[in-house]
């Protein structure tokens, strides 16, 4: 069980970010769903397929720093549950993909980049398969599984915050776009006739 103790201060900073994190998430998509016209346009699949997926990465790192600071009788268990995780993180990256693979054929839709694809679907499922197969190794040594365990959670925690931040971004630069915009007629504040 020492191996789970030696860990403590790690699971202790990773998921209080996690929890922080998910809390600023719901700021974000409080000020989204401000706005009438980006409440009907990211209500429904960009916001299942580019704004859920954060709160769940940070949830998943959330839920598996409880999971292994929790006082278990035996490691068998702790085993059983990381696979499980780690299984249902695999196919709820799946799902993210095949999210993001409807929505860039819609017409008028957000069309991804390399970096979207790496970020918003390799780079999770990666993060959920290493968990799977830690949960493997967690049975025969313990030791090595937890730095592959530890860095899956990170790797999770800055996909998360990446995405955030990737999805604020764009959602401020359409803001700007929309409202450069507007009536080219009209007279802007503080310009020159």
């Amino acid at each position: 069980m020492t191996v789970l103790t030696n860990w403590e201060n790690f699971y202790v900073i990773v998921g209080s970010s996690a929890g922080a994190l998910t809390g600023l998430m719901f700021v974000v998509i409080t000020l989204i769903a401000d706005e009438s016209r980006r409440r009907q346009r990211y209500a429904g699949g960009d916001l299942a397929a580019y704004g859920t997926p954060n709160v769940v990465h940070f949830c998943a790192v959330l839920l598996l720093c409880a999971l292994l600071s929790a006082p278990w009788e035996s490691l068998a268990l702790v085993g059983v549950l990381l696979g499980v995780s780690g299984l249902v993180g695999v196919a709820y990256a799946a799902i993210i993909l095949r999210r993001i693979i409807q929505r860039s054929q819609l017409q008028g839709s957000y069309t991804p980049v390399l970096e979207d694809w790496l970020w918003f679907g390799a780079f999770p499922l990666t993060a959920y398969i290493a968990l799977a197969v830690a949960a493997v190794l967690f049975a025969t040594d313990p030791t090595p599984a937890m730095f592959v365990i530890g860095g899956a959670m990170v790797l999770l925690l800055l996909i998360g915050i990446h995405n955030a931040w990737d999805t604020v971004t764009f959602l401020a630069v359409s803001r700007n776009a929309s409202s450069n915009t507007s009536d080219p007629g009209e007279k802007r504040e503080g310009s020159e006739q």
